[in-house]
């Protein structure tokens, strides 16, 4: 499974979701959509603004997990 790691990388940075909002572009809701894992997809230029925001690669936001892969 495929999980987006926004909490950590905001606790880390001492950020809230509300400041990468707006550093972003990115709505509220949009972003609770990517923390909360509920997202079907992502595109390249919000991934390039989140690692821009938080100084992080790809890779540092998104990680394989084992486990089930969510239903169509």
């Amino acid at each position: 499974m495929i999980m987006i790691q926004l909490d950590r990388l905001l606790l880390e940075r001492r950020m809230s979701l509300t400041e990468l909002s707006d550093r972003v572009g990115v709505t509220l809701a949009n972003l609770s959509i990517l923390k909360t894992g509920k997202a079907r997809a992502v595109r390249f230029s919000t991934l390039d603004a989140l690692c821009r925001a938080l100084d992080c690669q790809p890779g540092d936001l998104i990680v394989q997990t084992p486990g089930p892969q969510p239903e169509d």
